[in-house]
């Protein structure tokens, strides 16, 4: 064989290995899901169900078919749950922050039981899960095992009596804090009264290491995740955040606070909320709610005010020349990235937000069925099997696993009876 020929076939050759590669990603991805069940931290399909369905949510058919119904999709059904190679889901049941506190245990309440009827109507594809062996137990019979994550400190309504309860009935994290302060933590997204936590909001974070409930950091403000870490015995999350050194949202998490996260042994799961995910897609968004209190802000407010169809007119002309800067999986991946690289690949994990930020979605992540494209593309990347293993539901089960060991180790502790100043 002439050399120039044999060249030729080396160079071929050289070309031909990626594809080969890249035709093996999907059978890769399946592999790793077959034997590590892919988590995810935070899922608002409940809320919504309620939101929209009202008492239809009881018996409408899950199975398939909500990514089209109209006039507005879901992202989360039956079918889609398959498709994406789902493993397990903690299902949110948030309800308003700004509701009195009492309402918000009671909305609560209905939240869970809605979860609970969920996985009692399809006992094929759910199981309720409360432990790391539960999920994998779960997983390994082919269903979804399904956990609960109560969505904001503001629904305990001060009492840990309450957290107990809500506990006893397969509550596995909660999120300290929502879009509001409350009494005992600070939020990202309102003024901050506390510098952080309480003495209330610690007991709240000793309480839930005691119960073997996550402490989950999502929605808090910087000083509320420090002290969190600072007095947490057992690995932390952050059910759906994402990294601050990319889109400068206070609800993101900052190199900081992520390299605080890898010492506690904690875990960052990654938002898919366009607002967390692209800077750009941030200002573009804050320059068009600014232009719609500019142009009609009743009732004394606006240029425009008073004149809706004037308003929603001009407001449809500013956005035709202002368009949304586009927010792609990619960008997804970027984060993710980030979060292995600052932490380690150790502490970072998936945490969509499907269902609860309606349909804006990055392309390619526009429902529970693409996961395994978020997946494949890190595996493009250089990801190895086993760091994608861990991305996808390795890293969430074991700080559940450890979690469950400090709670052991806590066992010969009576239940916390702080309580709020105002109450003493």
């Amino acid at each position: 064989m002439s050399k120039p020929i044999l060249q030729l076939l080396l160079a071929a050759a050289f070309i031909a290995a990626p594809a080969t590669a890249q035709s093996d990603i999907p059978a890769r991805v399946a592999r790793v899901l077959k034997e590590t069940p892919l988590i995810d931290g935070h899922n608002d399909w409940p809320e919504t169900l309620r939101e929209r369905e009202k008492d239809k949510r009881w018996t409408l058919d899950l199975r398939s078919g909500l990514g089209a119904v109209k006039p507005e999709r879901y992202n989360t059904d039956i079918a889609m749950l398959r498709k994406g190679m789902v493993g397990g889901q903690f299902w949110s049941v948030y309800v308003d922050a700004a509701e009195p506190g009492l309402q918000q245990v009671e909305e609560t309440l209905e939240q869970i039981d809605l979860v609970k009827q969920i996985v009692a109507r399809y006992p094929e594809a759910f199981a309720l899960a409360r432990t790391a062996d539960d999920v994998r137990r779960i997983h390994a019979s082919g269903r979804i095992a399904s956990m609960i994550g109560v969505e904001g400190g503001g629904q305990i309504d001060g009492k840990l009596s309450v957290l107990r309860a809500y506990h006893a009935l397969g509550a596995g994290y909660l999120t300290l804090t929502h879009v509001k302060t409350i009494e005992w933590a600070d939020s990202a997204t309102d003024d901050p009264k506390h510098g952080g936590l309480t003495p209330f909001g610690k007991a709240v974070v000793h309480e839930l290491n005691r119960l073997g409930m996550l402490v989950d950091l999502s929605h808090v403000s910087e000083g509320t995740m420090r002290d969190a870490l600072a007095v947490s015995k057992a690995p932390v999350i952050f059910s759906h955040s994402s990294a601050r050194a990319l889109d400068d949202h206070p609800r993101n998490v900052s190199d900081a606070v992520l390299k605080l996260v890898a010492a506690n042994g904690g875990v960052v799961m990654v938002n898919y909320a366009l607002n967390y995910v692209s800077d750009d897609y941030r200002r573009w968004s804050a320059d068009r709610a600014a232009e719609r209190t500019r142009l009609n802000a009743p009732p004394y407010g606006g240029l425009l005010i008073g004149q809706p169809d004037k308003a929603a007119a001009a407001m449809a002309e500013w956005e035709r020349a202002h368009p949304a800067p586009k927010v792609t999986l990619a960008m997804v991946a970027d984060h993710i990235d980030h979060i292995a690289r600052v932490a380690g690949v150790d502490h970072v994990g998936i945490g969509s937000d499907f269902d609860g930020v309606g349909n804006a979605l990055p392309e390619g992540l526009g429902d529970v069925s693409t996961y395994p494209a978020l997946l494949g593309e890190m595996m493009r990347r250089g990801w190895s099997d086993k760091d994608v293993a861990k991305l996808a539901g390795g890293n969430v089960l074991r700080v559940m696993a450890t979690a469950e060991g400090v709670a052991k180790g806590m066992a010969g502790e009576l239940p916390a009876t702080a309580v709020l100043p105002a109450e003493k």
